[in-house]
């Protein structure tokens, strides 16, 4: 039977119960985080748990008590035999259960927290290689705040799988951006490059590790905008997240990357991410 997290007390899953008067459910109000545990230790949750509050702070929910977040993540995988194992932990705030109005309840009321975890295992193997597609960017344009509003990220992540491919890439007025789950990174002529953070692009947990992996080893970086058709020529084009790991693109759009072949300096990035979260 497995235990969640609900306003403050751990339960077995089938009697955890959310108000359809729910901010989360009536309006997508609402946060998230996905922590990836590695041997049951909980990887860079110190920065998730950075993210989970600026994610808080933008849309002005308070009350979460965002401090013991963290123990909660690692009493989940106690509770649910995840100590020595690889597991997810999902962690969602919402604003709250009150009348359904557009402006904010007044007074305020408590905010929704739900956590649960799980054992994961990859459904690919990220060293081989993955097909990407890319899709126009619909989204709105607060991207950088974590909400659990992901429609037209389910509808590109839709169109990748019908297309038999790992993800979606968004591309906004010529510019390829990120995945619906993942950062994009591209190598050209040995330099690693990646959109700058802006309100369109989520600062990734993993995107961070991956960049001071880089400086670790002397891979040049330019933080720089990525023309969709200078992406096509590039050498190698990888994505990074808490559960691609390190996924080099191999094929997108139908046209071959590079050599068509997962290229070095990717695999030498999952390689050093795998092992810096193992001794984390």
């Amino acid at each position: 039977m497995q235990t969640v997290f609900l306003n403050g007390d751990f339960l077995p899953r089938e009697e955890a119960a959310i108000s359809p008067d729910d901010r989360g459910f009536l309006f997508s109000d609402g946060v998230y985080e996905v922590v990836r545990a590695y041997d049951g230790h909980l990887f860079q949750l110190d920065r998730h748990a950075d993210r989970l509050r600026r994610s808080l702070r933008a849309l002005r929910i308070r009350g979460a008590r965002e401090r013991e977040l963290g123990m909660v993540c690692q009493e989940l995988l106690v509770r649910n035999g995840l100590t020595d194992r690889d597991a997810l932990v999902y962690l969602q705030v919402t604003r709250g259960s009150a009348p359904r109005t557009h402006r904010f309840p007044d007074p305020t009321v408590e905010p929704t927290v739900y956590a649960h975890a799980w054992a994961y295992a990859p459904q690919h193997t990220p060293g081989e290689g993955a097909r990407a597609i890319t899709v126009p960017d619909q989204r709105w344009a607060r991207c950088d705040i974590k909400t659990v509003g992901l429609i037209p990220n389910c509808i590109a992540s839709q169109a990748a799988y019908e297309a038999a491919a790992a993800e979606a890439i968004f591309v906004r007025d010529g510019i390829a951006l990120e995945g619906t789950h993942t950062n994009l990174f591209a190598v050209f002529r040995g330099v690693v490059r990646t959109a700058p953070l802006t309100n369109y692009i989520l600062a990734g947990v993993t995107r961070a590790v991956v960049l001071e992996l880089c400086a670790d080893v002397g891979y040049e970086v330019a933080e720089a905008p990525i023309l969709i058709d200078d992406l096509y020529r590039a050498d190698e084009i990888f994505i990074a997240g808490t559960t691609a790991e390190v996924t080099p693109v191999t094929d997108l759009d139908g046209r071959v990357v590079g050599t068509g072949r997962p290229g070095e300096i990717s695999l030498r990035l999952l390689e050093l991410l795998r092992k810096r979260a193992r001794a984390d």
